[in-house]
């Protein structure tokens, strides 16, 4: 053997174990590659299953909201409705009640200072 082939068995040997050093990373980073995949496979999985959810529950919230629509219009033409009842009650028993009120108040007044009706007027 010559020092030329030892030399070239000697610069083997290093490729081989630089080969073998850089062999280690990549076999973890392929490990690290599968457990991602692995990952994103489970999670495509859970993920689709959360969207129906979601999906169902965004759909049952609008109609609820439609409903609740609803119920807010009929409660709004039911306030109109009783604006106008209080109106038209104030309007036909109010102003004869008034006047009835400002009448007996009058005819009170009217008898109260008659003589010998037993009341008599308070002195300023």
């Amino acid at each position: 053997m010559t020092g030329g082939d030892i030399a070239g068995l000697i610069a083997a040997g290093i490729f081989a174990i630089l080969v073998g050093l850089l062999a280690v990373p990549l076999v973890k980073l392929g490990r690290v590659f599968d457990e991602t995949s692995k990952a994103i496979r489970e999670l495509g999985e859970n993920v689709t299953p959360l969207l129906e959810e979601a999906t169902t529950t965004i759909s049952e919230s609008n109609k609820q909201l439609g409903r609740l629509d609803t119920i807010t219009g009929d409660i709004a033409e039911t306030t109109g409705n009783l604006t106008a009842l209080v109106s038209l009650f104030a309007a036909s028993v109010g102003g004869p009640l008034i006047k009835v009120a400002a009448f007996s108040a009058g005819v009170r007044a009217a008898f109260g200072g008659l003589p010998g009706t037993g009341r008599r007027r308070a002195k300023k």
